[in-house]
């Protein structure tokens, strides 16, 4: 569950029905469309697999834009339970896929291609479980068998259970398609009355092809979409970025995810600029890491009360907790948001090591956190609105700090949420 809620966040999953569109390509030969509903009111999706040119797509398109076509058609599905329940009058939270294969030959088994098709199931297992109420498999040619025994390993056994295969024309028999689908929507390339809208396919013009250089530019794109930042924490490196505020009672909010490890998050004010983080430098520096950077702003030689001040009490975070704040400025000036290590601390009691401390110990077993943030400042009085509402509803996060210091002697206040997602 903290695995997929992040990953759905970091690649705004919940808005791709609004805000990506598929390529001409995948909308001219992609042989894949919703298609009524069937007899236990669950939306019917539509994949001529043996009609489409999986070798073509993936050279024209790649890996990613196909992985991000099949979760938007997931999305999809979600939406079309809603509104399928509300149709019916009974909850529907799965739908049914009919898979024809006829036309499927050794094409399909291309390796780039089944290497793709391998993501794609691996996906969608791990973050839309129990979404697929059946999968029936029609016109299954002597070549299935092979794909089946690529693919089939990477599919949950419960998952399995839910496919019925039918070979040649035996889907029209006793315990066929019209078992679970109505004779007026099963389309007409299955010999049905009802005309179907789901693109035929054929071959993808080679003209279309794209070079590996593009294709892996464009996957890079598609994954680094996303308002979301990454940043790794090190045990005496935190991660720390920089807001300026010109006008007093501005509002800063913060939204982040604890991917790995426990760390301390703090708020600090300073009225000068801290350095811009420069490698090798005796002050700010920053690090880049394939897990994300690392930025370290406040200067070793600056101290704490002097040159700069701490606006909030340190709130530590746990590994999978998600944490929403907000802090209304009291002053001008620079604020400093920082995700420091957490360290474990000692018992003073014993020499021998805690049990809380051995677990910990276990679950990192590197000195290295890593967080998923975004922040934003807007001003204090659209904030007020929105938290008179919020307040006013009921809300399942707890709240974890109020203002810092009282009414009446501070302009300043601050809201803390967080859940932890597993």
């Amino acid at each position: 569950m903290c695995q997929s809620l992040t990953w759905r966040k970091q690649h705004q999953v919940d808005y791709i029905l609004e805000t990506w569109s598929p390529p001409q390509v995948l909308q001219d030969y992609y042989a894949g469309g919703w298609h009524h509903h069937d007899k236990d009111g669950r939306p019917l999706y539509v994949l001529r697999l043996g009609q489409m040119d999986t070798k073509g797509l993936v050279r024209a398109l790649g890996e990613e834009a196909l992985l991000r076509y099949v979760l938007s058609i997931n999305e999809e599905g979600l939406r079309r339970c809603e509104e399928n329940t509300k149709v019916f009058g009974r909850p529907i939270s799965s739908w049914t896929c009919l898979v024809d294969l006829e036309g499927l030959n050794m094409r399909h088994l291309w390796r780039p291609g089944v290497k793709a098709l391998l993501r794609i199931i691996e996906v969608v297992e791990a973050n839309y479980p129990e979404t697929l109420g059946r999968l029936l498999i029609l016109r299954a040619p002597r070549v299935f068998p092979v794909l089946w025994t690529l693919v089939s390993p990477f599919i949950d056994d419960n998952t399995r259970r839910k496919f019925l295969i039918y070979a040649g024309n035996d889907y029209q028999g006793p315990g066929g398609l019209l078992d679970y689908i109505d004779k007026e929507i099963i389309p007409d390339f299955l010999s049905g009355e009802c005309m179907c809208e789901v693109p035929e396919g054929g071959l993808v013009p080679k003209s279309l092809y794209r070079t590996a250089e593009e294709l892996e530019n464009e996957d890079l794109r598609l994954w680094t979409e996303t308002i979301y930042q990454s940043a790794s924490v090190f045990k005496g490196a935190p991660h720390e970025i920089l807001i300026q505020i010109v006008d007093a009672s501005s509002v800063i909010t913060w939204d982040f995810d604890v991917c790995k490890g426990d760390i301390v998050f703090n708020i600090y004010h300073s009225k000068r600029s801290p350095q811009p983080p420069k490698k090798d430098s005796l002050g700010a520096h920053s690090i880049t890491s394939p897990g994300g950077n690392n930025v370290q702003l406040i200067d070793r030689v600056w101290q704490l009360g002097r040159d700069y001040s701490m606006v909030e009490s340190p709130l530590i975070c746990k590994e999978g907790e998600s944490v929403q704040g907000s802090h209304v400025t009291r002053w001008p000036g620079f604020y400093i948001l920082q995700w420091r290590f957490h360290s474990m601390p000692a018992c003073a009691a014993t020499n021998l090591p805690r049990v809380d401390d051995v677990l910990a110990s276990l679950q990192v077993s590197s000195h290295k956190c890593k967080v998923m943030y975004y922040t934003e400042v807007i001003g204090s009085e659209d904030f007020r609105g929105s938290m008179t509402s919020l307040e006013s509803s009921h809300s399942g996060f707890s709240q974890l700090s109020a203002a810092t210091t009282s009414s009446s002697q501070s302009q300043s206040s601050s809201m803390i949420s967080r859940w932890r997602f597993c």
